[in-house]
């Protein structure tokens, strides 16, 4: 099928541009609205638990989260001055009368001491904004316009849980234009001297655009059928540029290196696509095989990444393996054009040199290579999982500034509270003596701050104040529910702990529980519950792809541990780095003691898809040589040659990109980004130049073994190459040498 591509490729390369270049115009005049479809958050998804006690919440008691705070700030005057109450009290009855908002409240409203600060200069007002995800996230953009206050005798500030997730959005974007900014000139400058010319090192670029602006009019549609995160876009663009790069370089190097061996043109844009070309497909097939599991967790965030990427390898491969060599069928010998050095005939020989010398001692280099690899990784072992919350925002934000107060100026976390549940229980009035009880046993737990319910508030096991007007809001005519607020951080192991012990104390009825500490709990359940189909399913793909493109048994088993081994060291990077907080001062972060959970999901598949692309390359040159001579330690040898240089190029390069994102200003992104550059500088270092031929080595033959059956699948789908030299080569562009030249 590759041979006719390039075939009609070559023959309707004007046709190709033409086309490309209206998708091209399709997806700019559409790119710039992308983002007003896609959503923020979705990184959470807790179960049925949470999503019911929300449901119970909505429909029977008109109520929900708070997701709106005002911080007042009375500038060193106590709130209890009449000038400062009178003006507290304007604040609530403002944010009370604005379309959209319900259950307001505040210290000026309520008297209660949790939503005055310790010192007495700060007090809050929280609030809920109804409507769904994106309307949410508009209005509070809108409220934080009209509140934001700093001047009079209260100086207002905006947080809450939707204006963290505004912000975090609207920060993603600056982001973005910032790693874009980083990330373009440094690769630029770094193909022209990988190419050693101005117009070789362009096309990987031009392919790079194509790819994101493809995958951005993809998202564009997609966003009006299902929800998609606004931070899919971030990786759109990394892995955009990224693939294309990495793609890029093996079709436009084996097209310089067929013309420096004297085909013309045409073949040898034909024989790029069928080797090269043929090697970009199959490593497409396993990158978008590794982004397609994240479909089976049900976050949101991991979903629109699958989405994002699959979109992504599409874009590219269509780049690399059609716009591509129709580019260079247009371009010629000119592709050399504009050299910026003499390009070299013998490349490679100190990568021949690094296997050889892997190959004499192959036992000592893979036990030191592993041994370097686990050492790096164990920090893994004290991996803490935790939530999004407003410290992924850096510290100039105003809605992380409010949560910062709220942590160090306030005894209770009243906006955090967790909603305990109980429906289909009767008339909750005549309930009160079990309700009571309950409430005061809610109260005694550790971590427990104040428990408000229909019959008052309870706090260390002991009623603190009867129940008024508000207490009504507890009761709905078959339900009740009681609010427990904590005092200790909801997204943290603690927060966790307290959610146990409200689930193991005895309740009168059946509850259900909501919160950011409940969904932080569930939610990390809700994955490791699907991570063992998630690990069987990407281990299948990768196994079942490389068994059949190289008719091996052993080498997809090769490759799965040394994916493992090289995730392992970033894995361990990664909890050194960021939970411990090593890079806090380097970076700009704040550490949180935990790892966000879907960034380790998202970072594990998205390096293992990437490692396989690498495996793809390094061994489809191998299998190349080895079909020639059947020397495996020769065709180990040139194979590295071949391709170890390209390797480390695209390593680099792509490295670079993703490290533009840790310039950005959102903690998660930085630990994606970091992450995935180091996987890929340690799988394209360690695992490529040591552990493979090593591994190689020490099998031998049986690298290449196979049962009959895997034989026939790799006669029939695997990949084969004649050798450049081979008659097949002379006459590409006939079709019967077309269909010759797969051997």
């Amino acid at each position: 099928m590759l041979n006719w591509l390039g075939h009609i490729t070559v023959r309707a390369r004007a046709i190709v541009l033409v086309l490309a270049v209206a998708v091209l115009v399709a997806a700019g005049l559409t790119a710039g609205s992308v983002t007003d479809r896609l959503a923020g958050g979705g990184f959470n998804d807790a179960g049925d638990e949470v999503a019911a006690a929300v449901r119970v919440l909505e429909d029977e008691f008109k109520a929900g989260e708070s997701n709106i705070i005002l911080m007042g700030d009375a500038g060193g005057t106590d709130v209890d001055s009449p000038e400062v109450a009178q003006a507290g009290q304007a604040l609530t009855n403002r944010l009370a009368a604005e379309p959209d908002v319900v259950d307001v409240a505040s210290y000026w409203t309520t008297g209660l001491p949790s939503l005055k600060s310790r010192d007495g200069t700060k007090a809050i007002v929280v609030g809920r904004i109804t409507g769904d995800d994106k309307s949410i996230e508009a209005r509070a953009g809108e409220l934080s316009t009209a509140y934001t206050q700093s001047d009079g005798p209260l100086r207002v500030a905006v947080g809450g849980s939707a204006e963290v997730t505004r912000q975090l959005s609207v920060q993603s974007e600056k982001d973005l234009i910032r790693a874009e900014v980083i990330a373009l000139p440094v690769t630029l400058i770094l193909l022209i001297v990988v190419f050693g010319g101005l117009i070789a090192g362009l096309l990987p670029v031009a392919v790079g655009i194509f790819t994101v602006l493809g995958a951005l009019l993809i998202l564009y549609g997609l966003a009006g059928l299902t929800d998609i995160s606004v931070f899919a876009l971030n990786l759109t663009t990394a892995l955009g540029l990224g693939l294309a790069i990495d793609y890029s370089l093996f079709i436009v190097s084996r097209f310089r290196e067929e013309l420096g061996n004297g085909l013309e043109v045409r073949q040898a844009v034909i024989r790029a696509v069928n080797t090269a070309g043929r090697t970009v497909t199959v490593s497409a097939l396993a990158v978008a095989g590794s982004l397609a599991v994240l479909l089976v967790f049900p976050q949101m965030f991991l979903r629109s990444i699958a989405y994002a990427g699959i979109a992504v390898v599409a874009c590219a491969t269509i780049a690399a393996v059609v716009v591509l060599p129709a580019l260079l069928a247009v371009l010629g010998h000119r592709v050399n054009a504009l050299a910026v050095r003499r390009a070299k005939r013998r490349e490679g020989t100190g990568w021949q040199r690094i296997a050889h010398a892997v190959m004499r001692r192959p036992l000592i280099v893979a036990t030191a290579a592993v041994a370097i690899l686990l050492l790096l990784g164990s920090p893994i072992l004290d991996i803490r999982f935790g939530d999004v919350d407003d410290r992924a925002l850096p510290t100039s934000s105003t809605a992380r500034q409010v949560s910062d107060h709220l942590r160090s100026d306030f005894d209770t976390r009243d906006a955090d509270a967790i909603a305990v549940v109980a429906s289909g229980i009767g008339d909750p009035n005549t309930q009160t003596t079990a309700i009571s009880e309950y409430a005061t046993a809610l109260s005694r737990l550790d971590g427990v701050a104040r428990v408000d319910a229909l019959t008052g508030s309870y706090a260390g096991g002991q009623q603190v104040a009867p129940p008024g007007p508000a207490s009504a809001r507890f009761a709905a005519p078959t339900a009740t529910r009681l609010q427990v607020v904590p005092d200790v951080e909801p997204i943290s192991p603690e927060g966790e702990e307290l959610v146990k012990r409200i689930r193991a104390a005895d309740a009168p009825f059946s509850v259900k529980l909501a919160g950011p500490s409940v969904a932080l709990l569930d939610g990390k359940t809700l994955i490791a519950d699907r991570l063992p189909l998630a690990g069987a399913l990407i281990a299948a793909i990768s196994f079942l792809v490389l068994m059949i493109v190289f008719g091996s048994l052993l080498l997809p088993l090769i490759s799965l541990v040394l994916n493992v081994l090289s995730l392992s060291a970033a894995f361990g990077a990664m909890v050194w780095g960021f939970q411990e907080g090593h890079l806090a001062g380097l970076l700009d972060f704040t550490s949180t003691g935990t790892i966000e959970i879907s960034i380790p999901v998202l970072l594990f598949f998205l390096a293992f898809g990437l490692a396989t692309d690498y495996q793809v390359f390094m061994l489809s040159r191998i299998k190349e040589e080895y079909d020639k001579t059947h020397d495996n330690s020769d065709a180990v040898a040139t194979g590295l040659q071949r391709t170890g240089p390209i390797i480390t190029a695209a390593a680099a390069l792509i490295a670079i990109v993703f490290i533009g994102l840790a310039a950005g200003d959102i903690s998660i992104i930085k630990l994606l980004g970091v992450g995935l550059a180091l996987a890929i500088i340690v799988d394209a270092t360690i695992v490529r130049a040591a552990l493979v031929p090593a591994f190689m080595r020490l099998a031998g033959r049986a690298n290449w073994w196979a049962p009959r059956p895997v034989q026939w699948l790799h006669r029939t789908l695997g990949i084969h190459h004649a050798p450049a030299d081979s008659p097949s080569a002379d006459a590409a562009g006939s079709p019967d040498a077309l269909r010759s030249a797969t051997g």
